[in-house]
């Protein structure tokens, strides 16, 4: 069971930076991630997400090139590798790989699709299919002032985050508070609104 919450320091899930989407290749949707997806380039696995052999990337193969350059220059935390905040850095990132470029929950190896649940603030839980068809901006963010998931796709409401943080929108894990089973932590998303948002009336800022 996994569970959001909006006010930062209760979360027990949170939805990582998805990988740029005027970054991603439609031309190859198979193969595993790069080296440099993998934070390998700069030292240190942040991702190590091995796709199964059939899967099929929805929009093509995901590059966290960018977006992990912003992750290492702007992280207010480094947690020592074997920590339990780094294999929940892993787990969160290895699961936003699968939910915003796996059409399939099926093919999803991070959760077990039958058990999983997503809820933010107490509201209305979505189980793993229908995250995957309307996408984890449009499940955890919903309807406010001037954003609908309702009137935007899957691909529209990547390519508006995109377009809004065009060097990336980061996600880092800052402190573990409980262990498994049930693992209770705070983050944080970061990134620089240099580009373009698009709300719900059309209205760019």
């Amino acid at each position: 069971l996994f569970r959001s919450q909006k006010e930062v320091g209760r979360s027990a899930f949170g939805s990582e930076a998805m990988a740029l989407a005027h970054e991603l290749d439609a031309s190859v949707v198979t193969g595993a991630l790069s080296d440099e997806s993998k934070g390998l380039s700069n030292g240190e696995l942040i991702r190590d997400y091995e796709p199964l052999p059939d899967v099929k990337w929805r929009f093509g193969k995901p590059n966290y090139a960018r977006v992990n350059k912003f992750y290492f220059e702007n992280r207010v935390m480094k947690h020592p590798e074997g920590s339990l905040e780094s294999v929940v850095t892993k787990i969160v990132k290895n699961w936003e790989v699968e939910s915003h470029h796996i059409a399939d929950p099926h093919q999803w190896k991070t959760m077990d699709i039958t058990k999983f649940q997503a809820a933010v603030n107490g509201g209305c839980p979505a189980n793993a299919q229908l995250m995957a068809d309307i996408g984890p901006y449009n499940m955890l963010i919903g309807e406010t002032a001037d954003y609908s998931g309702k009137a935007q796709t899957f691909e529209q409401s990547n390519k508006n985050f995109s377009s809004s943080f065009p060097e990336g929108f980061a996600w880092e894990v800052l402190e573990v508070y409980s262990g498994p089973p049930s693992v209770t932590f705070k983050w944080r998303h970061f990134g620089k609104m240099t580009g373009t948002y698009t709300d719900k009336s059309g209205k760019e800022h």
